[in-house]
């Protein structure tokens, strides 16, 4: 008897394997970025829309992460939003992409990471251009094969991939959702949060790595619930007092 967990655990192995196979040279790549932007001075941020801004979560404030990270956290694009169905009216809103940039305090120099998987919509896409015209770099994070397939909403006509510096591809299916069951059509459990997680924080590996070797220590937060956390990570806040923008 097929057990459809197990074959659902192990389709997601295999694309962990093909992100690995495929994508370590543009995660390399990011960390670079990453490495770069903090060796200098400047900031990192993390942006994406309802369940691809769950990445940005990821990243940010938590135990083993860089303290560097500064999500880009829009209350309408967020899964708190009620009626939830507003998110994806507002990540089609033209023109509002390039609003929510327009309030970071980012500058030439910068990183910024978007994640969409689709990489259709303009809040992502406008968000990546008028970083670009900023001097930032941009690294996105998408499924190539979705992306492909679909037409873009924003009035270029391009997609996420298309406007990016660097790309990354977390190698899901088309729709993102993966195991087909008998007697449904939509297929069920997605990947891209799983996958999504894996990437972003091979790269913060990567990146702290890169940091080492160059004699730097890099700012990684200590669990704010074991003995000292607190005091430990507050030092970091004090220490990156310019680069942190979420505090």
């Amino acid at each position: 008897m097929n057990n459809i967990m197990n074959t659902y655990f192990e389709h997601v192995k295999q694309i962990a394997e093909t992100v690995l196979e495929t994508q370590e040279e543009n995660m390399r790549a990011a960390a670079n970025f990453f490495a770069e932007t903090i060796k200098s001075g400047h900031t990192i941020y993390a942006f994406g829309a309802s369940h691809a801004g769950i990445i940005t979560e990821e990243l940010f404030y938590r135990t083993g992460g860089l303290a560097l990270i500064n999500p880009v956290l829009t209350p309408s694009l967020m899964l708190n939003t009620k009626p939830v169905t507003m998110t994806s009216k507002m990540e089609r809103l033209s023109g509002f992409g390039k609003i929510i940039f327009s309030t970071l305090p980012a500058s030439e120099g910068d990183t910024l990471l978007i994640h969409s998987v689709s990489g259709r919509n303009p809040v992502s896409i406008e968000m990546a251009i008028a970083a670009q015209e900023k001097g930032l770099n941009t690294v996105a994070l998408t499924n190539l094969t979705y992306s492909k397939q679909v037409t873009s909403r924003h009035s270029s006509g391009k997609r996420l991939f298309e406007v990016c510096d660097l790309v990354i591809d977390n190698c899901g299916d088309f729709e993102d959702s993966s195991m087909q069951l008998a007697g449904l059509e939509q297929k069920v459990a997605p990947t891209s949060t799983a996958i999504g997680s894996l990437i972003a924080n091979a790269i913060v590996l990567k990146t702290a790595e890169k940091l080492l070797d160059e004699g730097i220590t890099p700012p990684v937060f200590h669990s704010s619930n074991v003995d000292g956390g607190d005091a430990f990570n507050t030092k970091i806040f004090k220490a990156y007092t310019e680069q942190i923008h979420y505090m």
